[in-house]
């Protein structure tokens, strides 16, 4: 099989993923969640996480909608709503290690922007906040839920 080198975001440009499920591709982690639409309008409104009431109501809402695109067997749809409960534990993760958000002293070097990785860049210092850790974990249980879901589980190998 080839390795395509494109980028996601010239791949993703201009294509509805409900229309053309088949050019969606799953990728690692969180890749590509901000780029696939419709599935992006959809879901991000609700992707909240900045308490732990508000990632309540947001998993919830999340959880709800990867219900709704299984109940229609639509395979990105549900990959898409795994994504943005997997954004919400690493993103509220990273603010209860850095209420700061910036897990790396000093900017981004020019030609690494858009790139993930420390880039020779020290760690900053943990500063918990318990906040955003239970916000975390509210994610999280629902993330594995979706991860352990044997539909869930045979479509990801089909797909």
């Amino acid at each position: 099989m080839v390795k395509d080198t494109a980028s996601y975001s010239q791949q993703y440009l201009g294509v509805d993923f409900r229309q053309h499920p088949e050019r969606y591709r799953i990728g690692k982690g969180e890749q590509g969640v901000l780029l696939a639409e419709p599935y992006k309008s959809e879901l991000l409104p609700h992707w909240r996480f900045r308490t732990p009431e508000a990632a309540r109501v947001s998993s919830q809402k999340l959880y709800a909608m990867y219900e709704e695109y299984k109940a229609r067997g639509d395979f990105v749809g549900m990959d898409m709503a795994r994504k943005f409960l997997q954004m919400g534990y690493t993103r509220a993760r990273r603010y209860a290690n850095h209420k700061s958000g910036q897990k790396y002293e000093g900017p981004v070097p020019p030609e690494r922007r858009g790139q993930s990785g420390a880039w020779g860049r020290a760690v900053r210092p943990l500063e918990p906040d318990p906040e955003k850790a239970a916000s975390a974990q509210i994610f999280w249980a629902l993330y594995r839920k979706v991860m352990e879901d044997p539909l869930y589980i045979a479509m990801r190998k089909a797909h």
